[in-house]
């Protein structure tokens, strides 16, 4: 889906580009202090600057940022996989929850990286690494110079599962220099739901097709069930549960 920018999308981009070189150093402390209590964060370094290996082309590739999205990717990626037999899976994440939760959905030849920061040096690194067949964002996570990267080299990106709430969209329409050219540069958005779709048409995204929430095609564990449904007969009062929860 590669296209011309105006002269005004060039601009923006650029001082974009420039806020995001000066922020990288602050990205990079903050995730030194988050590993504090989360090692993930102070691994593998050099990724959040789209540095690695080069590896060979033909990913199919998905960007869940962190545990939630990881979590409701999980049907998306088994039903890729009937779809496409032998498919090489990348799962790029940001956080270190995202991270353990994508660990327990790679299979043999699949590879885990984390996604670059959105400069476009670190944005060309990535690309240039993996050379991925096509792009699944999941949710919220629009990031200009990937997005105009991905499209100026023909990698098709979508943003699936996606939301869009009334604060968001406020916010995207007060930075419409910055953003909107972003969503609009996608190739296919699917929405949750209707009231996401109107949102998303404010944008000046074209290409839609609202398909539900994928946290709803999750597969329970049988033996999680089992247990729960032991528990449920054994207490005789209500119990609340804490979902998605982690220490701390």
């Amino acid at each position: 889906m590669a296209g011309e920018r105006t002269t005004a999308e060039v601009l923006a981009l650029g001082l974009y580009g420039l806020l995001m070189r000066v922020l990288t150093p602050f990205m990079l402390a903050k995730c030194w202090w988050r590993g504090r209590h989360e090692p993930a964060y102070r691994e593998r370094w050099l990724e959040r600057l789209g540095f690695g290996p080069r590896q060979e082309g033909g990913w199919i590739w998905l960007h869940a940022v962190s545990l939630g999205e990881t979590r409701a990717a999980e049907p998306l990626i088994r039903a890729l996989r009937v779809a496409n037999p032998g498919m090489k899976l990348l799962l790029t994440c940001s956080t270190a929850t995202g991270w353990e939760a994508g660990q327990a959905m790679l299979e043999a030849g699949d590879a885990h990286a984390w996604l670059p920061f959105d400069t476009p040096g670190a944005v060309r690194r990535f690309l240039k690494r993996f050379r991925p067949r096509l792009g699944l964002l999941m949710e919220t996570e629009v990031w200009p110079n990937l997005v105009h990267a991905c499209r100026s080299r023909g990698i098709e990106l979508m943003l699936a599962n996606a939301r869009l709430s009334e604060k968001s969209l406020r916010s995207a329409l007060r930075l419409s220099w910055w953003a909107l050219p972003a969503y609009q540069a996608l190739a296919m958005v699917w929405p949750q739901t209707d009231a996401d779709a109107r949102r998303y048409t404010r944008l000046g995204v074209k290409f839609m097709l609202t398909m539900g929430n994928l946290k709803y095609d999750q597969q329970p564990d049988a033996g999680l069930l089992a247990q729960g449904q032991t528990l449920k007969e054994r207490l005789p009062k209500p119990v609340l549960m804490l979902a998605s929860s982690r220490q701390g």
